[in-house]
């Protein structure tokens, strides 16, 4: 079973691959990661799909606490959440189907956003569960590429989390020789 992590961190170099590293060292399959800025500044939000027993995330979810640049972890677990995923496809639509291309398109409220003489690149927004859906029906025209953007995800309601304390900057070790 999927498990939804949020991660805010600190906006800088290297923490992201701390953090995969640190899946990566437990066997930890990741279904998606996304990283993007937040409402703060200097912050970024990290949303982390993962394969694993509760018990193995649980312990995952101390480790990420343990960070030096992780400021808040949330496991949505159970809890009721809104989860959003953007794919991009481009799918083969001759003359001869694009108008039926273009109908499931309007069925799964997906835009075209690229017409070429014979494909379509349609966006779509929505669920893991829409996009799968959306992907398997266009399946027999011919997908000749497919983007994912990896899952993006917020409990429901008002913030789930109170505001993240920022950390003084570590000042940058001096380079310059100490005189004596």
């Amino acid at each position: 079973m999927p498990h939804v992590l949020v991660v805010y961190t600190d906006d800088e170099p290297g923490v992201l691959t701390r953090v995969a590293s640190l899946f990566r060292r437990r066997g930890f399959n990741i279904h998606s990661l996304t990283v993007g800025p937040t409402e703060r500044p200097r912050q970024s939000r990290m949303t982390v799909v993962v394969d694993a027993e509760e018990a193995t995330v649980r312990l995952a979810v101390e480790h990420l606490k343990k960070q030096v640049s992780v400021l808040e972890v949330q496991q949505l677990g159970d809890r009721p959440k809104v989860v959003r995923d953007l794919a991009l496809i481009r799918v083969a639509a001759g003359l001869e189907v694009r108008s039926e291309v273009l109908q499931l398109a309007q069925v799964f409220r997906a835009n075209v956003v690229d017409i070429a003489g014979d494909s379509l690149a349609i966006e779509c927004t929505g669920g893991p569960d829409k996009i799968d859906a959306l992907v398997d029906a266009l399946r027999p025209f011919g997908i000749l590429e497919l983007g994912r953007t990896g899952a993006v995800a917020m409990a429901r309601g008002p913030r789930a989390s109170p505001e993240v304390p920022r950390r003084a900057p570590t000042p940058a070790p001096s380079n310059q020789a100490m005189s004596v």
